[in-house]
């Protein structure tokens, strides 16, 4: 009885060191995927939870046939990227559960290659800020600390090729000068998740109003950070704030540029100072390798997506046959 005892009294000592450490392993699970990804399968999974509850069906554990109905319905109004996003939030509630997923059924798998086969899986994406465009847009900003700031995102964004969320990650310890250009190192991406970073050089740009190297350099200057996250907020009284960029503005400061640029804004968005440095080089005749190394694709049919549309009227089979 003794012996049992201190068997039992030390189980309940170890309770809870066990406690903190199965806190820390759910929050490392939890953080097995970016948090863009994170929210938007919590935004899809409401959506099913909801489509459910409405015909009082279940949705955790869900039927094959109860997806299958549910993407039939979204068909009509939504986009085949986002069924196929839908899917995989289903499929990660089930996994997580404990449940098998319904996604994989063949009943599911037959309604989404119908639906696939009927409305296409073209990406009707923004269109990219091609390099006159953003010539464009850096000229027409105000010359004011937020349009300095708009200056030093827009130029930095394209000659990095940065995905938003990179962009508004920067720090300042992120980035050195050097007689070459910018160097930036990159902490973490999309792609990278596990944090092995890439080093990517930004040279200075042959026109002082759009080189970006001098127009973060000036940036930083004037607003006299020197730590932390190098773009961030103004108030309504025009002071800088001390908190980090959202991804989401980066959108705003983009259309906000082209409306002023007189270009249409509803063409362009965050995403679009990427694109625009993949297609406007392709454009250019500069090779995969080259942009690869650039934008950080791991694989050629990626951003060949780009390298077509910017590649259209170079070598062209229609031209030069006297039409």
């Amino acid at each position: 009885m003794g012996s049992a005892g201190a068997v039992i009294e030390d189980d309940e000592r170890h309770l809870p060191s066990l406690f903190v450490e199965t806190e820390r392993a759910r929050k490392y699970a939890g953080q097995a995927k970016a948090d863009n990804t994170r929210r938007a399968y919590r935004a899809d999974w409401a959506d099913f939870a909801a489509w459910c509850a409405l015909r009082r069906v279940s949705a955790l554990p869900a039927t094959p046939q109860t997806v299958a109905l549910y993407l039939s319905g979204l068909a009509e109004h939504r986009k085949v990227s986002t069924l196929q996003r839908r899917l995989s939030a289903i499929s990660q509630a089930h996994k997580t559960a404990g449940h098998p997923t319904p996604t994989k059924d063949a009943a599911v798998r037959a309604v989404f290659a119908g639906i696939r086969r009927a409305h296409g899986t073209a990406q009707q994406g923004k269109a990219p800020v091609m390099t006159p465009d953003l010539r464009q847009m850096v000229a027409a900003l105000p010359n004011s600390p937020l349009g300095m700031r708009d200056r030093a995102l827009l130029l930095v964004g394209f000659a990095g090729a940065f995905r938003r969320s990179e962009l508004v990650g920067l720090d300042v310890a992120d980035v050195s000068f050097t007689r070459d250009g910018l160097v930036i190192r990159l902490r973490r991406s999309k792609t990278d998740q596990d944090g092995q970073g890439r080093t990517i050089g930004v040279p200075y740009g042959s026109r002082p109003l759009t080189c970006p190297v001098r127009a973060l350099q000036d940036w930083l200057k004037l607003s006299r950070i020197t730590t932390g996250a190098i773009f961030r907020p103004f108030d309504r009284h025009g002071n800088i704030q001390s908190e980090r960029f959202s991804d989401r503005g980066v959108a705003r400061v983009v259309q906000r540029a082209a409306l002023a640029a007189g270009l249409d804004p509803a063409d362009f968005a965050g995403h679009s100072l990427r694109a625009g440095l993949a297609t406007s080089a392709a454009a250019a005749g500069i090779s995969e390798r080259a942009i690869m190394a650039q934008t950080g694709h791991k694989s050629l049919p990626m951003v060949r997506r780009y390298i077509r549309d910017g590649s259209l009227f170079n070598d062209n089979a229609a031209a030069g046959i006297g039409l």
